[in-house]
């Protein structure tokens, strides 16, 4: 149920467009302070998770691992997606609560 519910948020991040993915876009926005949630791939590489670990801990956004890179891009209607920024409080905070449940 927990998967469910987040990959439905990240859907409803997209279709609002609160939503950024692929890595340049999410490296950008987590640099302008748009990005409020930074969501990696499990199966991304080790540079990947990396980047977003420094990018996230200097800019002081949260970042976390979840899923796939193929159930991230289904989730929100693109190919594969290693990195997803989303760039709304609300649905961050929402999808936070949901990631950290047990």
């Amino acid at each position: 149920m927990k998967q469910n519910k987040v990959l439905s948020l990240l859907g409803l991040a997209m279709r609002g467009r609160n939503l950024v993915s692929g890595e340049f876009q999410t490296v950008e926005s987590v640099r302008t302070g748009s990005a409020m949630l930074v969501i990696v791939a499990e199966d991304a590489s080790g540079n990947t998770k990396k980047l977003f670990r420094d990018k996230c801990s200097f800019y002081e956004v949260p970042v976390y691992e979840y899923g796939t890179k193929e159930t991230l891009g289904r989730a929100i209607g693109k190919d594969i997606r290693s990195s997803i920024g989303v760039c709304d409080a609300g649905l961050a905070d929402a999808i936070i609560k949901q990631l950290e449940m047990n």
